[in-house]
């Protein structure tokens, strides 16, 4: 077991890709490897979390590209595998506090029940709070989502449907050395009653060096459609690379 959390964290760092700097376009890479192991006299479980970011800032255009992927087993039986892919932009004006924003999301889920999901759309946010040590963003829109569910073990469905999307973001730093951040989506569908989704995140981070930290972070995801949740608390490390 060793071994392979091994293997899968230096893999996983050769996906990290880098780009010069230069005057006009600023450049931000992060790869977060966490996970946990637990070992008893009845079994053994563990599950790995990766995630890859690579976002490319300019004066009105903030543009964002990642890719997450967990996978647990608990006494060799398949617990997680699940998979998202985002592309996400936001537009500036005048106000680096008042944006546009837009995006879209490939998901696959073993535990959610989410065979394939395709979420697009478009909003409007607002930096709340807008400083270097501190974050705090509101932000509301319109997604279509188009779904293949697993509503049991014998039945699947295809449907589709309008969600409205409210998110709220946090990021504060203390001393340069400890981040804490995080965010949670509400999404309920505009035609359909109790159908509704949730999507949150929660990570610590303490600072080694300028682009390695030790992190933990804790996830929860509710989809209604398919009556299913996951509850991720996984631990490891995070480089973070400006340029």
């Amino acid at each position: 077991m060793y071994k392979l959390l091994c293997l899968l964290f230096f893999l996983s760092i050769q996906n990290l890709v880098l780009a010069q700097f230069n005057d006009s376009t600023q450049y931000h890479a992060l790869f977060n490897s966490t996970g946990s192991v637990n070992r008893a006299q009845d079994g053994s479980s563990y599950l790995l979390n990766n995630q890859v970011r690579f976002e490319i800032k300019k004066k009105k255009v903030l543009l964002n590209f990642g890719n997450n992927w967990a996978y647990g087993k608990s006494n060799s039986t398949l617990t997680n595998n699940d998979f998202s892919s985002s592309l996400d932009f936001n537009l500036y004006g005048k106000s680096r506090n008042f944006y546009y924003w837009g995006l879209a999301t490939y998901n696959t889920s073993y535990s959610l029940r989410i065979n394939n999901q395709l979420l697009a759309g478009a909003g409007v946010a607002y930096s709340i709070i807008d400083r270097p040590n501190a974050y705090l963003n509101i932000s509301d829109g319109i997604l279509y989502d188009l779904s293949d569910l697993h509503l049991n073990d014998t039945t699947r469905v295809n449907y589709h449907t309008y969600r409205n999307s409210l998110r709220l973001q946090f990021r504060f730093i203390l001393k340069e050395l400890v981040t804490f951040d995080g965010g949670t989506f509400w999404q309920p569908s505009l035609t359909r009653k109790h159908d509704y989704n949730i999507r949150s995140t929660f990570s610590l981070g303490l600072k080694l060096n300028s682009w390695l930290s030790l992190s933990s972070s804790l996830a929860y995801n509710k989809i209604s459609v398919t009556d299913s949740e996951n509850l991720l608390l996984t631990y490891g490390l995070k480089l973070e690379k400006w340029f």
